[in-house]
């Protein structure tokens, strides 16, 4: 069963924020000169966006979410939020995004109007989406509630089944964090009827043979050096998360302040703060701190009979040019047999595109998907019904806030 879905924060839970946010209790001052974070999330900036928080509108970004259909439906047990819009454009191709931890449907919001209607922001018509935007099982309003082994894979069958119950039998997977590991893994399950897999990310890494790393050139020495980088200065993250994500959930779940230092490490520091705010806020408003981050528990301990061999639908990756992973090519086309597309983003920092340069996103998907459309009237996708079709003023009202 589909049931249609408005995000409404009870005034009182909004209020009790407020309250726990003003009796914060600070952790001391770093050493001098540490400012940098090579201590963790500085102190500085975490009063700054705790002052902020204690003014940010939690139901401006509420409204942008209610801006566009939403619905929930119960898969495998586990509740799945997500925001469904049609395109009114015939032959739209229907796709499924997929965010990450710490974000949250939030990441695409300024993306959707961008895919469902090209033709409002300057594109093509012809481009079109239908655009299915679940929460991840266990994040925001697809939680609390989290049954074991909801790692990628079992995500990626939850989708498969969500995009069979919306009626869509061909279809495209987007992904940024964890979901360019969810969108290939869909791929892998269900190869003939995924069209094609866009990612901001491919993690492809070397096997431990020295021999892979024989003929590297400089620029792939240099993306070897921001990951060594990043695992050696910033992975403690990863680490707890797979091994005891109870342990830090008590903390996350008592702590809107304690919640925001953790979940920031992840946010690149040129965010705007709203935006920081605004996934933030949806974590603790829903409860799903604790929840979210057992899918890296989940994917640390989850049975080793991945599924062999390479992906072998077409897959594109759209990299920012600097401030993120880097993906190595030759690691990736191990991994992936049929890479169709490989951008770097000129002019986009940072992890999160989608909310940064959605235009510049936007394109490249477009682009990508662009040769694999079916033919002119041949789109599989399900045909408008009350609950899979938004109303035309709803879908104007999101494009209108985007801009």
């Amino acid at each position: 069963m589909i049931e249609p879905f408005t995000a409404k924060i009870p005034d009182a839970d909004l209020a009790d924020l407020q309250s726990r946010l003003a009796g914060t209790r600070w952790a001391p001052e770093q050493p001098a000169g540490a400012e940098d974070g090579a201590y963790g999330v500085p102190l500085t900036r975490l009063r700054r966006l705790v002052a902020r928080w204690q003014r940010f509108d939690w139901r401006d970004w509420e409204s942008r979410l209610n801006a566009y259909p939403q619905f929930v439906t119960r898969i495998d047990g586990q509740p799945v939020h997500f925001l469904h819009v049609r395109s009114a454009e015939a032959g739209a191709l229907p796709v499924v995004l997929s965010h990450g931890w710490p974000g949250s449907v939030f990441e695409y919001i300024d993306l959707v109007g961008r895919l469902a209607d090209p033709a409002a922001h300057g594109g093509d018509p012809a481009d079109a989406f239908h655009v299915v935007l679940p929460s991840l099982p266990g994040y925001g309003f697809s939680g609390p509630a989290l049954r074991p082994g909801w790692g990628t894979r079992r995500i990626a069958a939850a989708w498969a089944e969500l995009m069979s119950r919306l009626g869509y039998e061909r279809y495209g997977a987007i992904g940024n964090d964890a979901g360019s590991m969810i969108s290939p893994e869909l791929a892998r399950l269900e190869p003939g009827r995924v069209a094609g897999v866009h990612v901001t990310q491919l993690f492809s890494f070397p096997g431990g043979d020295p021999a892979e790393l024989a003929g590297l050139d400089e620029d792939e020495q240099a993306a070897m050096s921001v990951l060594q980088w990043f695992w050696q200065e910033k992975g403690a993250f990863n680490v707890l998360q797979g091994q005891q994500p109870q342990t830090l959930a008590h903390a996350l779940a008592d702590s809107p302040a304690g919640l925001l230092g953790w979940n920031a490490q992840l946010f690149d520091e040129g965010l705007d703060d709203d935006f920081v705010l605004a996934n933030v806020s949806l974590y603790w408003l829903t409860g799903t701190a604790g929840t979210s981050i057992r899918h890296y528990y989940e994917n640390t301990h989850q049975p080793a009979d991945a599924p062999a061999g390479p992906t072998t639908v077409p897959v594109g990756l759209a990299a920012a040019a600097s401030g993120d992973f880097r993906s190595i090519r030759r690691f990736a086309a191990r991994d992936h047999a049929n890479i169709t597309s490989w951008t770097e983003l000129p002019g986009v920092t940072g992890h999160y595109s989608a909310h940064t340069n959605p235009d510049e996103l936007a394109a490249d998907i477009r682009g990508f998907f662009r040769p694999l459309r079916p033919a002119a009237g041949l789109a599989t996708s399900a045909a408008a019904s009350p609950v899979t079709s938004p109303t035309s003023s709803a879908t104007r009202l999101a494009t209108s806030k985007e801009n």
